[in-house]
C-alpha cells in the first residue's frame, strides 16, 4: 500500500491501550494519528501521561510520545473522527457509555474494532476470531442500515479467555462437541493489573471474576452462530459450563477443558484436526499472525504461562495434554496470551484481515 491507514487508539493509556501503541507503532499497514484518554490525561503528550504507568512491553518512540491526548466526550466525538480511516476501542467506561461512544464514532463514518464487551452480543455486531468466523463481517452492511453509515461499523474481539478454548473446540466440530466443561485462570492483566497495582493477587487464587462466567458461556455461541436476516443467530450446541478463576500471573489465560462429542472422534484425529488448521490469517500471511494457529505440545507440564504465552507473536493457541475422560469423552489444556492474542493482538489482526477484504478503506 502507497499511504498508511490513519487510526486512533481510544483508552491509549490503559494497559490494553499501550499494548496497541506497542504493536501499532510501526505497523505495515496502519499508522498512529490520534490518541484518546481520560480527562486528567487529555492535553498532556502521551509520554508525560504515561511516566510511571508505562508498562515494560511498551518501547515509545519519540513521534508516539509526543502525540498530544484527545479528550472524547459526546461533543468531541466528529473531531476526534475526523482525519481517520478507523480506530481501536479499550476504553474503561459504563456499557451504556461504551455503546453510545462506539456508536457514535461509527455514525461518523469510522470504522471501530472494540476491545469492549458492550456491542459484543448486539445481533448486528460482528464479534470475530479471524481464524474462526470472518464471514460475520458480512453483516456490516445490515448494522450500517441501522446506524445510517455508508462507511462506518463496529467489530468487536471476543472475550479474552475464551480464545484460549474456543479454537481448539471449533477444530474439531466436525465431531459436533455435545458438552463442554472449562475452567479458567486468568492472569491479573486480564483486570488491568500488575502486581504493583494489585499486591493482593501474588501467590494468590480468586475464585470470582466479575460476568466472566456467563461471556465464557455464551460468546463462544455467537461466534458459532448463523447469518439471518434478524442478525448473527447464537449455535445452540455444544453446551458450556464454566467457571472462571483469577491467579496471581502477569500473563497468559489457561484453561483446562472436558468435552463429550456426539460422534467421538480418535485421539488421531484429534491431534490431526489441531495441527492442520488454519485460518484466512494464516494464508494472507497477515503480519499479526501466527504462522501456525494452533500447537499442540508433548511435553505434559507444558503450556506455561510464564514460559510459553509469547510463542509466535503472543498469537498462538497452545494446547496439551490430551486424554480420554472418564465420564466425558476427552480433556485437555489449553493457553493463550490475554493481553496480545486475547485482546489487542487480536484486534489489529481483526484490522489487518478487514483491510485485506476491504471493510477498512482511506475515507
Amino acid at each position: 500500500m502507497s499511504k498508511k491507514l490513519q487510526v486512533g487508539i481510544i483508552g491509549a493509556t490503559g494497559y490494553v491501550g499501550q499494548r496497541f501503541v506497542s504493536l501499532l507503532q510501526d505497523h505495515p499497514y496502519f499508522e498512529i494519528r490520534k490518541l484518546a484518554a481520560s480527562e486528567r490525561s487529555a492535553g498532556k503528550a502521551y509520554g508525560e501521561a504515561l511516566q510511571n504507568k508505562q508498562h515494560d512491553f511498551l518501547k515509545l518512540n519519540e513521534k508516539t510520545s509526543k502525540i498530544i491526548l484527545d479528550r472524547l466526550n459526546a461533543e468531541d466525538v466528529p473531531t476526534f473522527a475526523r482525519d481517520l480511516d478507523f480506530c481501536f476501542c479499550a476504553v474503561n467506561m459504563e456499557k451504556d457509555a461504551i455503546v453510545a461512544l462506539e456508536e457514535a464514532l461509527a455514525k461518523e463514518g469510522l470504522g471501530v474494532v472494540s476491545n469492549n464487551s458492550a456491542n459484543r452480543l448486539k445481533p448486528d455486531v460482528p464479534m470475530v476470531i479471524p481464524e474462526i468466523n470472518p464471514e460475520h463481517f458480512d453483516m456490516i452492511e445490515q448494522q450500517r442500515k441501522r446506524l445510517g453509515t455508508d462507511t462506518g461499523f463496529i467489530v468487536c474481539k471476543p472475550n479474552c479467555s475464551i480464545q484460549s478454548y474456543v479454537p481448539a473446540l471449533h477444530a474439531l466440530k466436525k465431531w459436533e462437541p455435545e458438552v463442554v466443561f472449562v475452567s479458567t485462570y486468568q492472569a491479573i492483566s486480564g483486570a488491568g493489573k500488575t502486581f504493583e497495582s494489585w499486591p493482593e493477587a501474588r501467590d494468590n487464587v480468586i475464585p470470582y471474576i466479575g460476568g466472566e462466567e456467563d461471556k465464557s458461556e455464551q460468546e463462544p455461541h455467537k461466534i458459532w452462530g448463523q447469518i439471518t436476516e434478524d442478525g448473527i443467530v447464537a449455535s445452540e450446541k455444544p453446551a458450556i459450563s464454566a467457571h472462571c478463576f483469577r491467579v496471581g500471573v502477569q500473563e497468559g489465560h489457561t484453561a483446562s477443558v472436558t468435552v463429550k462429542f456426539k460422534n467421538k472422534p480418535s485421539k488421531e484425529e484429534i491431534l490431526e484436526a489441531w495441527a492442520n488448521y488454519e485460518g484466512l490469517p494464516q494464508q494472507y500471511k497477515l503480519p499479526q499472525a501466527p504462522e501456525h494457529f494452533i500447537h499442540y505440545l508433548e511435553d505434559q507440564s507444558h503450556p506455561q504461562a510464564k514460559y510459553d504465552a509469547n510463542l509466535d507473536k503472543g498469537m498462538a493457541i497452545q494446547i496439551s495434554r490430551l486424554r480420554e475422560d472418564s465420564i466425558l469423552d476427552y480433556k485437555f489444556a489449553c493457553l493463550s496470551h490475554n493481553t496480545l492474542r486475547g485482546a489487542a493482538g487480536g484486534a489489529v489482526l481483526t484490522a489487518e484481515l478487514l483491510y485485506k477484504l476491504g471493510w477498512i478503506q482511506a475515507r
